[in-house]
């Protein structure tokens, strides 16, 4: 017995390897998704069994394992398949793979461009962040599927403010009924495309790509307070977020702190709670000015406002409005090794934030931040210094 894993390309003839073409002929027994049993190639076997799952397919080989068996996968085997799965259940037995032509190979020749800067997504029956994966610098390829096609891609970027962003749809490729339609996210998002689509979305504009601590002049500014560009600096080495993490800015201001988050974490999320509208509105406008298009304004008072956000990773309180302890509280047990930063000004926060770090068996690490910048007076430069904070951060150093 013999057993081999291809990937059938397109499931079109004219997408099938001559190599895998051949193996089909000589199996006495082909496994795969019904559509794909549907489309073989003249002169297969009639020993054909729809089967997609591992367990499945692998007592359909049991069941055959007199016969040179093919297990037929959609695109390529190596790309988003469930070859993946099944591989390591066959060691020990006579495995080959065939690889096949991928969605990713047909569509990027459909276009006449190249494919190795895609970043390369599945948005196939598993969450999908559209947003995230055009915020890393290069086109994003998803390969579609279930309830998160084209159109659902589209809305999620459309909302995120990027609906003017341009982005191909590849239809039923490498088959007669192939279809690309080049369109922006907005207007996709209102389309119907087929159940057999991938989306190309280009790369998304973003904001400047240099370290933390950016200037105060570069901000839109109004009357709402600002965390300085040296506190600033300091409180995102404390947080030192992933690229993927989620973070909180509770009482974001300006939203000063809230951008930089989403700049360091471009693949994450960032929720910008803020109570006052009009701060509100400076947010939403910090957000557009830098392209932080992975940045949520949260418009509400905390906790309350932050019952239904994601498990955070990381969590920065700039502004508690009395509910210090609530907020803290509210933060780990969505995550109890959530990474805090507090900031305070006034020694009473100081020791609201101290206390309820401790109540929550949380060592709290201090560090107070004095700034001073300098100021032309005539021909000589004087310092002006700034107010003292305390950085109050909790489980940073684990």
């Amino acid at each position: 017995m013999s057993i081999t894993l291809l990937g059938i390309g397109s499931g079109d003839a004219r997408t099938l390897t001559l190599e895998a073409e051949q193996a089909l002929l000589r199996a006495g027994c082909i496994i795969g998704a019904k559509r794909l049993l549907m489309q073989l190639p003249d002169g297969c076997t009639d020993n054909r069994v729809a089967a997609t799952k591992p367990e499945a397919i692998l007592q359909v080989l049991e069941e055959n394992r007199n016969l040179d068996c093919v297990v037929a996968y959609s695109g390529d085997s190596g790309f988003y398949s469930g070859c993946r799965s099944l591989l390591p259940l066959l060691r020990g037995t006579q495995a080959t793979v065939l690889p096949g032509l991928s969605s990713v190979q047909l569509l990027a020749a459909a276009l006449g461009r190249p494919w190795q800067d895609w970043v390369l997504i599945s948005a196939h029956g598993v969450d999908c962040d559209a947003v995230s994966a055009v915020m890393q610098g290069h086109p994003a390829f998803f390969l579609t599927g279930g309830t998160l096609g084209p159109a659902a891609l589209c809305a999620q970027l459309t909302e995120a403010g990027l609906g003017n962003l341009s982005v191909t749809v590849g239809e039923d490729l490498g088959t007669s009924a192939e279809k690309i339609t080049v369109t922006t996210a907005a207007e996709g998002a209102g389309s119907q495309f087929s159940a057999l689509s991938v989306l190309l979305a280009e790369a998304a504009p973003v904001g400047p790509r240099r370290g933390p601590g950016w200037p105060d002049e570069w901000f839109v500014r109004g009357q709402v307070p600002m965390t300085k560009r040296m506190v600033r600096a300091a409180v995102l080495a404390c947080l030192a977020p992933a690229s993927d993490a989620i973070v909180w800015d509770v009482g974001a201001g300006t939203g000063s702190v809230s951008v930089e988050l989403a700049a360091m974490a471009n693949r994450g999320k960032v929720f910008a709670v803020e109570c006052r509208e009009d701060a509100c509105d400076l947010i939403e406008a910090n957000r557009r000015k830098f392209a932080a298009w992975n940045l949520r304004v949260v418009c509400g008072r905390a906790p309350e406002a932050l019952q239904d956000l994601p498990r955070p990773d990381a969590v920065f309180i700039g502004g508690t409005r009395g509910s210090m302890a609530e907020i803290v509280r509210t933060a780990l047990s969505k995550n109890p090794a959530v990474r805090l930063c507090i900031t305070a000004i006034a020694l009473e926060s100081l020791s609201s934030a101290m206390e309820v770090l401790q109540s929550c068996g949380i060592k709290p690490d201090i560090t107070q931040v004095a700034v001073s910048q300098t100021k032309a007076a005539g021909h000589v430069h004087m310092l002006t210094a700034q107010n003292p904070i305390f950085i109050i951060t909790g489980n940073c150093d684990d």
